[in-house]
């Protein structure tokens, strides 16, 4: 039987590799605002299925006082939409309430927002996937619940290879999902209030004599503190707006018009949904049930009686709606695989992250943030059993500590620049500060020991991880620094009449990077080692194309400048002490691949040929260290052994 390389499997399962540098490429990855509303928007219409029932259930006994909060859930999601609109306006590159934090607030402030948002991302998935577990076993009997944390696991594990495939091909998958999800809800919100219209005229009055009976007994603050508390505990409802903001650079040209464009069609669906479900649940008087979530309930009441020629329909119906929900969930998940890669890339280009998490896979997707969202969401399910109302709360505060700095920043930001209609964005973005940081602290002090604490910690500890890593990357930027200081030489003109490269003889080939230093050092060590041995030198240079670089195409040619730069100032360097020399480049998402096609091609150009690289070597050593800077001079010697050629590792000790 033949077996299929890995190589070979990788393609079938995340597809064929693409061309960074290619322009269909790019408009192949980029979401219009349909497209966009799909993939970004499902988070926060999904929230829907868990946001209102959790506020609902927090109301207790006095849950006729839920058309009260039907009302502020829809005005909270316009007044933080809007808000968020100035971000896309004022960071048209993307980045959110991380970019946002960062540069209104300062780095501080960007680290506490860019964790919270990493977090949040991560939660995203974990609590979709629980819900919409939850909705479909709604149809099963009690004793299947044990089962519902390994489907859960085992969906988030499909989401993460579709989207190591790339965004754009998982959205064309679940779309049909989306809008079944949408269609069928509007279509039951209407009938729903429709069925119960006479109803509503008593719905306002019973909340205010229910207010004013709570009132005379405990006081108008118990009554303003049972409406905030159900209020805030439905805080997930929320949850999803900043996904656009975050991810603007993702978009189809014109950015910021898409952006306002897909966050008002986010706002228009996720407002009338939410609010309509808490409508629902009063006039169709939804109590609490075992086993199924107050939209099943729901549900089910409306469709109860539902006949097709004659046949009861309602089960089946209903089914069909808890799959539509289930299926949102999972299209809501499939978001934090998109926003938390993103974070993780922007924080990572701010050294508060590994540089590792910049990187692209050959599908042009962040697959090693991919792996850490998908695989702390898969922590995190197991950890809490699945737990909406634990997941809710570990959620909420995360996405409003974000929430929070952003609307904050654009405070400050209106201040100090008054030009324009300035006093109306800034009421807007104070007043969505004031309502973020209220929901907050309600959050906070009322969850505190169920779930708000840990939210806490684990937040403050990934805090703390990305001030030491920071740490260390300006310590090693201070110390290269110093190397190139002592290493590198002025730039010399081209030489008129270079020495020409003899085929046959001894050549010493130089991986080189940005940083010349390295690449002098190991320069400087072979002529001293091999002096007068190698009669050519050739210098290699892969760029590697990241997030940052993938951002435009003028990033794409500063990168290319920057390697022929680069490269011409070697080559310059070795002809103008009468040694003939070559340079060799390519662009990529794949370094390896990259640099042993390259070596191939040294081969076949100079038989004779020795590689050389420099690796960072750090007094004292550790495991985290090297996990801060890739290995790619010990991977490249492995593969190049295997083809029988010769490379040397020159260590370059810093410390």
């Amino acid at each position: 039987m033949k077996y299929l390389r890995f190589s070979t499997w990788r393609h079938l399962i995340l597809g064929p590799p693409r061309n960074p540098l290619s322009p269909e490429t790019r408009r192949h990855i980029l979401l219009v605002a349909f497209f966009a509303w799909v993939g970004l928007g499902a988070d926060g219409l999904s929230s829907a299925n868990y946001g209102p029932e959790l506020g609902f259930l927090a109301l207790g006994e006095h849950y006729s006082l839920a058309i009260f909060l039907a009302l502020i859930t829809a005005a909270t999601v316009f007044i933080i939409a809007l808000s968020y609109n100035q971000v896309i306006e004022l960071f048209p590159s993307g980045g959110g309430g991380y970019k946002v934090a960062t540069q209104l607030l300062g780095p501080y402030a960007g680290l506490v927002s860019g964790s919270a948002l990493v977090i949040d991302y991560v939660l995203t998935i974990a609590i979709s996937v629980a819900s919409g577990v939850d909705a479909m076993f709604s149809l099963l009997p009690v004793d299947w619940q044990p089962y519902k944390v390994p489907v859960g696991l085992a969906l988030i594990g499909l989401l993460i290879v579709m989207n190591l495939r790339d965004m754009k091909e998982s959205i064309a998958i679940l779309m049909p999902i989306f809008l079944g999800f949408l269609i069928i809800h509007i279509f039951l919100i209407l009938y729903g209030i429709f069925a119960h219209a006479g109803r509503l005229p008593e719905l306002v009055p019973n909340a205010v004599q229910d207010a004013t009976a709570m009132a005379d007994a405990l006081g108008w603050w118990a009554v303003v503190s049972v409406i905030l508390l159900a209020y805030s505990l439905g805080g997930g409802t929320y949850t999803g707006i900043e996904a656009v903001s975050n991810n603007i650079d993702r978009l189809a040209e014109p950015r910021v018009h898409t952006g306002k464009v897909t966050m008002m069609y986010m706002a228009l669906s996720l407002a009338f949904t939410a609010a309509g479900i808490i409508l629902l649940y009063l006039l169709w008087d939804v109590r609490e049930v075992p086993g199924q979530t107050l939209n099943a309930v729901a549900f089910g009441s409306i469709m109860k009686d539902w006949t097709i020629f004659g046949w009861q329909a309602g089960t089946v119906l209903l089914t069909i709606v808890l799959a539509f929900e289930a299926g949102l969930l999972i299209v809501a998940a499939n978001t934090g695989f998109l926003g938390g890669p993103a974070v993780l890339a922007n924080m990572a280009v701010d050294e508060w992250m590994p540089h590792q998490f910049t990187y692209l896979s050959t599908r042009l997707v962040t697959k090693y943030g991919i792996l850490l969202m998908g695989g702390a969401a898969l922590a995190i399910l197991w950890l809490t059993g699945g737990e909406i109302r634990i997941l809710v709360i570990l959620y909420s505060i995360n996405v409003f500590i974000t929430f929070s700095l952003s609307l904050l920043g654009l405070s400050v930001y209106w201040v100090r620049h008054r030009s324009g209609p300035w006093m109306r964005k800034l009421m807007l973005s104070a007043t969505g500060f004031l309502v973020c940081i209220a929901i907050l602290a309600v959050i906070v002090y009322e969850k505190f020991l169920e779930g708000g604490f840990l939210t806490i910690f684990i937040t403050g500890l990934l805090i703390l991880v990305c001030l030491q890593i920071r740490r260390h990357y300006r310590e090693t930027h201070a110390q290269t620094d110093a190397v190139d200081k002592l290493l590198v030489v002025k730039e010399s003109e081209p030489v008129a009449n270079p020495p020409a490269p003899d085929r046959e003889a001894p050549t010493a080939a130089f991986l080189v990077t940005r940083s010349r230093g390295t690449g002098m050092h190991s320069l400087l060590w072979v002529q001293r080692l091999f002096p007068g041995q190698f009669k050519n030198m050739v210098f290699i240079s892969a760029g590697e194309v990241d997030t940052h670089a993938f951002g435009g195409d003028r990033a794409l040619e500063q990168l290319e400048g920057q390697v022929d730069k680069t490269l011409a100032y070697y080559v310059n360097y070795v002809n103008s002490r009468g040694i003939a020399a070559k340079s060799y480049k390519s662009f990529g998402t794949d370094v390896f691949a990259q640099l042993t096609d390259l070596c191939e091609k040294v081969v076949a150009d100079f038989p004779n040929t020795v590689f050389f690289a420099s690796q960072l070597v750090f007094v004292p050593d550790s495991w985290w260290k090297r996990l801060l800077h890739n290995q790619t001079a010990f991977t490249l010697q492995r593969r190049l052994h295997i083809r029988g050629y010769q490379m040397v590792i020159l260590p370059m000790k810093l410390g």
